[in-house]
């Protein structure tokens, strides 16, 4: 197992590494083929964290757990949709509540990433595209959401679409759990062997229609009822060896 990460330094370069207690082994990047180390190593508190992936592409999963679903039945074919990736923000950075929007919700995901440019994958061999998992935070503005007919502004607004600090690797897609805490206090726990179209299958049902690029990532949608954010809120999401995605609430 192992976590890679990118960061900027003081002098606004950026960079790639992997993440190591307190310290980041830098690496070239892209990382997505080859893992070659340059001989440097940082202080982690020497740097700020980045999304650690630059997407093409970013395809969420909707109504992927029976505990978010209500008694609802199971969409079908699944509920897919894209962020846009001016919605991108990664550890630290504030979450934007925007004017007007009403109630804003936390959504905590655990987030494939592809490593490998994938079209037309059988779930057989949807491993060998995924490079690793992160923690993702799909934002969600529920009255636009349920007012619009369709989520470009409730789901795509600045700062919506938050993943990060680390992608782990190693990982059995069955075995990964994801919790969410706001102010400290769990709001959502949830598992991928409860996703109701597994992650294997997601990589297949993407795949059967576009062409994902290595730093892609996919949502792979929300447990549970999320509760209402406030600003001041701190909202933390953490997945199965890929660390805590942390991020502030302010109004827009």
């Amino acid at each position: 197992m192992a976590n890679y990460v990118r960061f900027r330094k003081a002098d606004g370069s950026a960079g790639a590494g992997l993440l190591e207690g307190d310290n980041i082994r830098v690496i070239e990047y892209p990382f997505w083929e080859n893992t070659k180390l340059t001989g440097e190593t940082l202080a982690l508190s020497a740097v700020r964290l980045l999304p650690p992936s630059e997407p093409r592409s970013i395809v969420c999963v909707g109504l992927n757990y029976s505990s978010h679903l209500g008694g609802r039945p199971a969409p079908d074919p699944p509920t897919l949709f894209h962020k846009p990736l001016s919605s991108i923000a990664g550890p630290g950075d504030n979450i934007v509540l925007p004017r007007n929007a009403g109630r804003v919700d936390p959504e905590g995901e655990i987030v494939i990433v592809i490593g490998k440019q994938a079209k037309g994958v059988s779930r057989a061999d949807a491993a060998s595209v995924i490079f690793g998992y992160t923690c993702g935070n799909d934002v969600s503005a529920r009255e636009w959401q349920q007012a619009d007919g369709q989520w470009w502004r409730a789901k795509g607004s600045d700062t919506f679409g938050i993943f990060g600090p680390s992608i782990v690797t190693g990982l059995q897609h069955d075995k990964i759990e994801m919790r969410t805490r706001v102010n400290g206090v769990e709001a959502q726990h949830g598992a991928s062997d409860e996703l109701i179209m597994d992650i294997p299958g997601t990589v297949e049902w993407v795949s059967a229609v576009m062409t994902l690029l290595p730093g892609d990532i996919i949502y792979t949608g929300t447990p549970g009822s999320p509760q209402a954010l406030s600003p001041g809120d701190v909202v933390e999401i953490e997945v199965t060896g890929a660390g805590v995605l942390r991020n502030t609430v302010v109004a827009g």
